[in-house]
């Protein structure tokens, strides 16, 4: 009776232990694609007026609500979402940022996403 008792007691643990494990690298994975950032420093350091702030604010929030996606869906289908995220990103940044701007905000998102681990 002490052996099956303690055999239940180890496999649970076990269990537990596994699927905490398992818990903690989702919620890495989701950080990862968490590209949230201060605003108001990326504007001061792209040089932003006003109207290129809050169109610089209403493209990125767009973007992590895309990266988010992202990070809920597995394998080549993650990939390629957060491709086209980027993509979608940089075009609608060369639309609002002028070509300095635009070069320092390349820069700076080449820059979050290898430090995220996702290029």
């Amino acid at each position: 009776m002490k052996k099956i008792v303690l055999t239940v007691v180890a496999m649970m643990s076990m269990t537990m232990a596994f699927a905490e494990n398992e818990n903690n690298n989702t919620v890495e994975a989701v950080n990862a694609y968490d590209m949230s950032v201060n605003i108001r420093k990326l504007a001061v350091t792209l040089g932003l007026n006003y109207d290129q702030m809050e169109a610089v604010e209403d493209i990125h929030r767009q973007f992590c609500n895309e990266m988010m996606l992202a990070a809920q869906a597995t394998g080549d289908e993650r990939s390629q979402q957060v491709d086209k995220a980027v993509k979608k990103d940089m075009r609608y940044m060369g639309y609002v940022l002028d070509k300095k701007q635009y070069r320092q905000y390349q820069l700076l998102l080449n820059t979050t996403l290898k430090n995220h681990g996702l290029r």
